[in-house]
């Protein structure tokens, strides 16, 4: 009986954590479809805040998702690999280059954002590119894909498998690409969907670093909130969601796919 309470209260009160965090979201979405959001819905819905959104900050959109592509592109191609030398130099030194990999984390996002303007501000066609931003969210995100490799490699006896396919002759690439990666694949997706969502959402280093021909959605959505009325501001995040949501799931259900493979 008293497990069934304690059951029973837990359901409880995660229903009122998820309800009391929807909650403003589905207000925003209602207030982004209303003719006239103070009026109610005696006004009616309308897409002409989507519309204008749209015409006005498309750009933003397309921006971020070419952003968080790159990202995690530059991640997986730096995180996997070093992710999987560190484990295997182990001891301080590959300690110490963690810590130090791990460091853009605990530095605010405006911090960083200043040091990258201070070392390469002057780079003119640099600076001015989305490829600047797109360095800044891969300092930021690589800690998060380097330690999901690190984590699932932490698990597995990858010495053995490493060392029965140099026993067979296979070179150390082929090793890698053979046998390292498919037994870590589970960390490469839970990294990739935590890169992309960091990448699409993130503000404060991107607000630092963009320029008005490198502005991503969370910055055009600080904009409009800053300057728009508010049915404008409300459709700006209904479209963020409608970008992001889809993006979400199929990479959860990349996870789920990878997840019935490494158990089969």
């Amino acid at each position: 009986m008293r497990r069934q309470w304690t059951t029973t209260a837990g359901i409880v009160i995660t229903a009122l954590l998820t309800l009391f965090l929807l909650v403003p979201v589905l207000l925003s979405v209602y207030a982004g479809l209303t003719v006239n959001y103070a009026r109610g819905i005696s006004a009616g819905f309308t897409l002409d805040w989507v519309k204008q959104v749209w015409a006005l900050y498309s750009d933003t959109v397309w921006r971020s998702l070419v952003v968080a592509l790159m990202t995690l592109a530059l991640t997986l191609l730096i995180g996997v690999p070093g992710a999987y030398a560190l484990v295997r130099r182990g001891g301080r030194f590959a300690r110490a280059v963690e810590e130090i990999v791990t460091l853009p984390v605990a530095v605010p996002g405006l911090a960083l954002a200043l040091a990258m303007i201070l070392t390469y501000g002057g780079a003119g066609s640099f600076r001015q590119s989305t490829l600047f931003v797109v360095v800044g969210h891969v300092l930021f995100t690589l800690p998060f894909m380097m330690r999901s490799v690190i984590a699932v490699l932490d698990t597995i006896d990858w010495r053995t498998l490493d060392e029965g396919a140099a026993s067979l002759g296979s070179p150390a690439w082929r090793r890698f690409l053979d046998v390292i990666l498919p037994n870590v694949r589970p960390g490469i997706v839970a990294g990739s969907l935590t890169v992309l969502t960091l990448s699409i959402g993130e503000f404060n280093l991107t607000w630092m670093m963009h320029t008005p021909m490198t502005k991503t959605l969370p910055v055009g959505l600080a904009d409009a909130y800053a300057s728009m009325r508010l049915e404008i501001a409300s459709a700006y995040t209904l479209v963020f969601l409608v970008m992001v949501i889809p993006l979400l799931i199929g990479v959860q259900l990349v996870a789920g796919l990878t997840e019935k493979r490494t158990a089969s």
